[in-house]
């Protein structure tokens, strides 16, 4: 079974659906977002540090 399906599976069950939900309200502070943002740009290559 692959990686993607063994996550597909986990996201359509009762525990990957809270899991999603709890992710989306994290994102969804302003604070939180402004970290994500960050390290998605780190990650990207573009938040390149001092």
């Amino acid at each position: 079974m692959s990686i993607f399906k063994k996550v597909a599976d986990f996201a359509k069950s009762p525990q990957g659906r809270r899991a999603v939900a709890q992710a989306k309200r994290y994102a969804q502070d302003p604070k939180n977002k402004e970290k994500i943002d960050r390290v998605v740009n780190k990650v990207k290559g573009r938040g390149k540090s001092h």
